[in-house]
């Protein structure tokens, strides 16, 4: 979990991502995928990058019966370009329909990579009156902004509000 922190720091500084605290991150342990960089003999890795090490992860978290949101997909930058984002994402959405969910949502800034994946742009929140009533009392910030409650806008302005139809 802290070479997941310390993957995702960086985008949280530039306010890509959410900055969390650490015990989030062990809190949601259960949540994570990562992408390991596998040992290969022979093959040439970017500086710094040591066989075993973690250079990406994306977390799938169930909101309500149907839905989860895609939270937390990042790629370490000297990895972009390389699939890594597709695959963690892929496994993702594996992950959920075994869970039987039937939609994903997703809040980011990357709309091309997520749309090039099935999502499409939304506005709202993708959840009926009575869903909501239930949903808005979680004490999660990735709740409230997927609830887009005044309390996160400072974290989400910007960000696109995507979904795909499982």
């Amino acid at each position: 979990m802290r070479a997941i922190a310390d993957l995702v720091r960086p985008f949280a500084e530039r306010r890509i991502l959410v900055a969390k605290d650490l015990i989030a991150y062990f809190e949601d342990v259960q949540e994570f995928t990562v992408a390991e960089l596998p040992p290969i003999p022979g093959t040439v890795r970017p500086t710094g990058i040591e066989p075993g090490r973690i250079v990406g992860c994306g977390a799938l978290h169930v909101m309500w019966d149907d839905i989860a949101e895609i939270r937390t997909l990042a790629v370490d930058t000297r990895f972009k370009g390389r699939g890594v984002g597709s695959a963690l994402l892929r496994a993702l959405i594996i992950r959920a329909r075994s869970l039987d969910l039937k939609r994903l949502f997703c809040l980011t800034f990357e709309v091309g990579f997520f749309s090039q994946h099935g999502f499409h742009e939304i506005a709202g929140t993708p959840v009926g009156t009575d869903a909501f009533a239930e949903i808005v009392r979680s004490h999660d910030d990735g709740v409230a902004e997927f609830l887009d409650l005044a309390r996160v806008k400072p974290n989400t302005l910007g960000n696109t509000r995507m979904l795909l139809e499982l």
